[in-house]
């Protein structure tokens, strides 16, 4: 039987805004936005900082990983549990690394233990497989999808892709996802535009590390709505 870990991360820019980056990087960054909106549809002109704080939390090249969450259905004792497991902080390589290890510890079979996330294969693994090279940290071999094709990466399971059916160019929110199908939306005090100004303004880590363990609580039911498998009416949730 297949086993599922469900996760999220949170990202947030390297700085807290633009004018505090070195001339290099605002060169490089100016660059890199410039491409990025040069591909998407014509937006106005935007301040440069006002367009950091905004994006910037999407570009590995530029941003951080500040919080990774994972979670898991299980059964004890005649009842069944949801445990979430964060690993959150200012200092990345320690998150990542500590991460890492778990990842290598815990698992080691990926033709049955698969990862469940929103947009997980376009967003959250080759981000932080990216944020791990650039901190020298070892990929997992769950991590190891550079060149990989799609019947090599089975162990990725993505929310975003089952909704598709198929229709590539359709995109929704796990936000919009979840309210279609009658989930209770995770973004009940933020939604992740605000992680950069909870951060870098408030400092409120453990907001946001509440707020990753929901959306991965949201994503798990999601997960199982679109699979037509009831969730057990007594669960409990809990954090590690």
């Amino acid at each position: 039987m297949d086993s599922y870990i469900f996760i999220d991360i949170e990202t947030v820019a390297e700085k807290p805004s633009f004018n505090s980056l070195s001339p290099a990087r605002k060169l490089l960054w100016m660059k890199k936005i410039t491409t990025a909106r040069s591909k998407g549809p014509s937006v106005p002109c935007i301040k440069n900082d006002f367009l950091y704080q905004e994006k910037a939390g999407i570009f590995a090249e530029f941003s951080q990983v500040i919080c990774i969450s994972m979670g898991h259905l299980f059964h004890k004792s005649g009842q069944w549990f949801f445990r979430t497991k964060s690993f959150a902080g200012r200092d990345e390589k320690k998150i990542l690394d500590e991460f890492s290890k778990q990842c290598s510890q815990y698992i080691s079979n990926l033709n049955r233990q698969k990862f469940v996330g929103h947009n997980i294969k376009e967003f959250d693994f080759p981000f932080l497989a990216r944020r791990m090279i650039i901190q020298g940290i070892s990929l997992p071999i769950a991590f190891k999808i550079a060149g990989k094709k799609p019947w090599e990466i089975k162990h990725l399971i993505d929310t975003l892709e089952l909704w598709k059916f198929g229709d590539y160019k359709n995109y929704i929110s796990l936000n919009l996802l979840s309210e279609i199908l009658g989930v209770p939306s995770p973004k009940d005090e933020m939604d992740g535009s605000a992680v950069h100004r909870v951060y870098w303004g408030e400092g409120n880590l453990e907001k946001i590390r509440l707020y990753c363990e929901k959306d991965v609580f949201t994503t798990a039911k999601v997960f199982y709505k679109l699979n037509q498998i009831e969730l057990p009416q007594l669960l409990q949730v809990s954090s590690v």
